[in-house]
């Protein structure tokens, strides 16, 4: 789950991390407001979307006066943001975070995320923070900090000033960064995220080290130990798709394809997915049901597929284990019952209750395709939907 910026940089001054001053404001009339209460002649003006690069996409504007104040949150107000981690669809502005402009000295890159690889939080930072690092990693990499932390230690003092020694900082806020950088820890261990990033930290001319922008994702599944947080989420930021299929309790990542997946176990639904594509189509979406899915779960999955009118053919691919075949077929049936299917369906049972399932499958009243193997199924999942395609435009002719 994300959060807004905003939202990020309370939870960390919780933890004793330096930030702004500022609030959000959701009109004009109050990002006044808003600047009163901050004080000064100078704020900035920030687009809240679950994104970044917001700047190079203009949705970052530093302001001197009130009119440039309500002329900036006016234009950004109600905007769609496209930036390059958004697609073209941009995501909408409904909220801005109106904030003390800061007088920067040097801006720095930090970041706290979970390592695969060593299995531990890792502290990434670089003496080149702002817009442009990711141009950075990718032609300077030696110019990255890592550190892999001990999770039975955590991020010790002595390390994180190590860090900020090799970042540069004059030896006056050397202790400062490295106060930041162990309470961000903190909070990165203790709110159960999964990515905390401020970027940049920054020191200003004052000597003062704190963090300018903050983005942060927590783990979905830990969530019920921390229901301020979870409060905290902003439907209006996510894919339609993921939210409706997330409050259903399925996991589900939309794609811009054609063909509709209903699979389970994440494993095979990434092979259906390439075996998709080498078959000649494009995938529609990850829908992964778990194990011991009911009959229920079956039909909310077909629902949630559905919710995407861009479905033109829809694949089930069990593999049964733990599930069985024949509750995922009563699954099937209940959804052709009950959602109803307007597009061709492919279903591939195997494994437990294989042939029960196929024998209640064959009751349908709507027209089901077989397949006895993955590489089957996604040649006739592509055949069915070009078939489907073809015979739309005949009718639209």
């Amino acid at each position: 789950m994300d959060i807004h910026e905003y939202q990020g940089k309370a939870l960390l001054a919780r933890y004793g991390v330096a930030i702004p001053k500022g609030n959000f404001a959701d009109s004009a009339k109050q990002a006044i407001e808003r600047a009163h209460e901050i004080g000064g002649g100078k704020w900035v003006v920030k687009a809240q979307i679950h994104s970044g690069a917001r700047g190079k996409a203009g949705g970052i504007k530093v302001v001197s006066s009130e009119a440039e104040l309500a002329q900036a949150a006016e234009s950004l107000l109600g905007k769609r943001l496209v930036t390059v981690q958004t697609g073209p669809a941009g995501k909408l502005v409904s909220r801005l975070y109106i904030e003390a402009a800061t007088d920067i000295a040097k801006e720095y890159y930090l970041s706290y995320v979970i390592d695969r690889k060593s299995e531990r939080s890792m502290v990434v930072a670089s003496a080149a923070g702002g817009m442009d690092i990711e141009e950075v990693a990718a032609k300077q990499p030696e110019s990255i900090i890592r550190l892999s932390v001990d999770p039975g230690m955590g991020l010790q003092p002595f390390q994180a000033r190590g860090i900020a020694v090799k970042l540069g900082f004059p030896a006056e806020q050397i202790g400062k960064a490295a106060e930041l950088m162990v309470a961000a820890y903190k909070a990165f261990v203790d709110l159960d995220a999964t990515m905390i990033e401020i970027n940049p930290m920054v020191a200003d001319t004052a000597g003062k080290v704190m963090a300018l922008d903050v983005k942060a994702s927590f783990d979905d599944n830990a969530m019920f130990r921390h229901s301020d947080i979870a409060e905290l989420r902003d439907k209006s930021q996510e894919d339609p798709r993921e939210t409706h299929a997330s409050d259903q309790g399925l996991a589900y990542v939309g794609l811009d394809g054609r063909i509709g997946c209903i699979i389970n176990g994440a494993g095979l639904a990434m092979a259906t997915l390439d075996m998709i594509k080498l078959a000649g189509g494009e995938p529609a979406n990850f829908l992964d049901i778990g194990g011991g899915a009911s009959p229920e779960r079956v039909a909310k999955s077909f629902r949630a597929v559905l919710q995407d009118p861009k479905v033109e053919t829809i694949l089930v691919n069990i593999f049964a284990g733990i599930n069985r075949c024949d509750w995922v077929a009563e699954g099937v049936i209940k959804a052709i019952e009950e959602v109803g299917i307007p597009v061709p369906l492919v279903v591939r049972l195997e494994g437990t209750n294989q042939e029960q399932g196929l024998a209640i499958l064959k009751g349908a009243k709507h027209p089901i395709i077989t397949a006895s193997t993955l590489g089957e199924a996604a040649d006739k999942a592509v055949a069915a939907w070009k078939e489907f395609t073809k015979e739309n435009v005949k009718a639209t002719a």
